[in-house]
């Protein structure tokens, strides 16, 4: 299957769902960096008609899915499945001079992004333990799995779900060259992501009426909205030579990869234990803002000159260079997944329509202005030698923009392609994540995300799975 963000959790599966088979195919990416999102993000998804989806409702279940290593407190939990981490004492000595520029630049300090408040500079929390990242698939499927009443199939990629009139039934798939079917008893969960979840709708004849027709598809449940609403965080990377040492020197040299590579399995330590996003924060393009609207990455390496099919990770600069980034929290722009084919093995058209919204535009040029304004404190800009991209010549704001538009890229965190509302005018799930139209059918993912968070949706994906698993138990208990 194709995934675009990571599975949410699937605690509870087996029990709601006799016998249950979760069919999987490829693995998901699954970002270390733990930030919930907002509380607004979420009392908004509450008050777009979304009863038990606001900040105050989800906290009790951010608390019971995390073993916070730095113990527990009024908005932090311990004993939980997923381990997040501090990485205070793993983080290279060039995070510390980022985070005292940012500050300078006008940034408070914050400890933790998942406590009172988001917005500030500080360091991320990772979900891993002892030097292994701690995936969704580790915290909960895994264990799941020593369940007599779960069948786990890999391999295997659903091509349609089944439908008795408008009743889910089963799914159809191909696992090692032979179409299958699997029937449930009660309901068909997808958990597919933001891009799989509608485009396997769509080719199950849950979706618009007109891009249905067109491939031939017959209509079990004409909704506009599969598919559609897909927002995004587009990301940038400003890269600077610096007069100190970086990762760079370390990761660069093949000897060096080999004694990281050697840190890493002997002693899980070193800087292949932890993200490459050490430091970041939250930050307001404008005080008119209500709240944070950009998101910002320190990391003590650059990769400005890759080779063609290079991994640019594995291969930093031969100088010393790190980068400070930052993606939009929260765009306005709206992009469309839909299926080019009725061939579940074609891929679907995604269109982002990134900085189609002028005021995604206005924001990321405030932004990219203000990653130069931290560059410019001290103690950053004393070890600067140079600006390498995008380099001195471009100051306009026609220059920077063209830019922004040229090398910003997705960060991977699509959403709301199956968004939850109360009504199929305006959304394809309800708050209780069953598809508006059809019976025995929920979507769990990010893709039913309201609206954007800010924010990385790892952990607001894997709280969709968890809250699913919850809500399916109630209904059927």
């Amino acid at each position: 299957m194709y995934r675009a963000e990571p599975d949410p959790g699937l605690a509870g599966q087996a029990d709601f769902w006799p016998r249950g088979k979760v069919l999987g195919g490829s693995s998901s990416i699954n970002a270390m960096v733990w930030v919930r999102g907002a509380r607004e993000d979420f009392d908004d998804w509450s008050a777009a008609g979304n009863p038990g989806w606001g900040y105050d409702d989800l906290l009790p279940d951010f608390k019971a899915i995390e073993d916070f290593d730095g113990g527990e407190n009024a908005w932090r939990g311990v004993g939980g499945p997923v381990h997040v981490s501090r990485i205070d004492k793993k983080i290279h000595p060039l995070t510390h001079r980022y985070l005292a520029a940012a500050q300078a630049a006008g940034l408070p300090a914050n400890p933790d992004f998942n406590g009172a408040t988001q917005e500030g500079v500080g360091l991320y929390q990772l979900t891993a333990k002892d030097g292994r990242r701690v995936s969704s698939s580790r915290a909960f499927l895994r264990p799941a799995m020593k369940r007599e009443n779960l069948t786990v199939l890999t391999g295997a990629q659903v091509t349609r779900v089944l439908f008795e009139g408008r009743r889910a039934i089963g799914v159809e798939y191909r696992c090692n060259g032979r179409l299958e079917t699997a029937r449930c008893r009660r309901e068909v969960i997808l958990s597919g992501g933001a891009i799989n979840s509608p485009q396997l709708l769509q080719l199950s004849g849950v979706g618009p009426a007109d891009l249905l027709a067109r491939h031939g598809i017959a209509i079990v449940a004409d909704n506009e909205n599969v598919g559609r609403h897909m927002a995004d965080h587009q990301g940038i990377n400003y890269s600077w030579r610096a007069k100190a040492p970086t990762l760079n020197q370390r990761l660069r040299p093949w000897w060096g990869k080999l004694l990281a590579g050697m840190e890493y399995l002997l002693l899980r330590s070193g800087p292949l234990s932890i993200s490459i996003n050490q430091g970041g924060g939250f930050f307001r393009t404008s005080p008119d803002e209500p709240r944070p609207n950009m998101q910002l990455y320190f990391q003590a390496f650059s990769t400005v000159i890759p080779k063609p099919g290079e991994r640019p990770v594995l291969n930093p600069d031969p100088w010393p260079g790190f980068s400070i980034g930052l993606s939009n929290c929260r765009t306005h722009n709206r992009g469309t997944v839909e299926i080019a084919s009725p061939d579940p093995f074609t891929a679907p058209r995604i269109v982002a329509n990134a900085f189609s919204h002028e005021k995604d535009v206005a924001d990321m040029l405030a932004a990219v202005k203000f990653l130069r304004t931290i560059a410019a404190q001290q103690p950053i800009a004393e070890i600067i030698e140079a600006e390498i991209v995008p380099g001195p010549s471009v100051q306009s704001d026609d220059d920077l923009i063209a830019d922004f538009r040229k090398r910003s890229g997705t960060v991977y965190h699509p959403c709301s392609t199956c968004r939850m509302g109360p009504d199929p005018e305006h959304s394809v799930v309800d708050s209780r994540l069953r598809v508006h139209g059809v019976d025995g059918l929920r979507v769990a993912d990010a893709s039913i995300f309201p609206n954007l968070i800010a924010g990385n949706t790892n952990a607001a994906a894997i709280l969709v799975g968890w809250k699913a698993g919850a809500i399916i138990l109630e209904d059927h208990a």
